[in-house]
C-alpha cells in the first residue's frame, strides 16, 4: 500500500515512452500498454524511487494550483495503488 512517504518506482517490466504520432505518453509492459493522460504521465515520470508521494503531490500542486492538496494526494495515492496492483509500480 502506498503512503505519502512511499518512494514509488516503475517496475522493471514497465517502460514509459513518448509516442510521437499520438503526442502522448504510453506505459508499456509485456504484451500490453496504457495510453496515459498528461497528469498520469507526469506522475509516472516522477516515479524514480527518489521522490516520495508527498514530493510528487507538491510538484503537481505547482501545475494544478486550483486543486486542494489533500484531494490531489488522495487521487495520486489511488492512481499509484492501481498501478501497484497491476505490478507496474513498486515502493522502494
Amino acid at each position: 500500500m502506498m503512503t505519502p512517504e512511499s518512494r514509488p518506482r516503475l517496475a522493471a517490466k514497465a517502460r514509459l515512452r513518448f509516442d510521437r504520432p499520438s503526442q502522448r505518453y504510453l506505459l508499456l509492459y509485456p504484451e500490453r500498454g496504457l495510453a496515459l493522460n498528461p497528469t498520469a504521465a507526469e506522475i509516472l515520470k516522477l516515479c524514480t524511487g527518489h521522490h516520495t508521494v508527498r514530493d510528487i503531490v507538491e510538484r503537481l500542486a505547482a501545475t494544478y494550483a486550483d486543486q486542494p492538496q489533500d484531494v490531489m494526494q488522495r487521487e495520486v495515492l489511488a492512481f499509484l495503488g492501481t498501478m501497484m496492483d497491476r505490478g507496474l509500480v513498486k515502493d522502494v
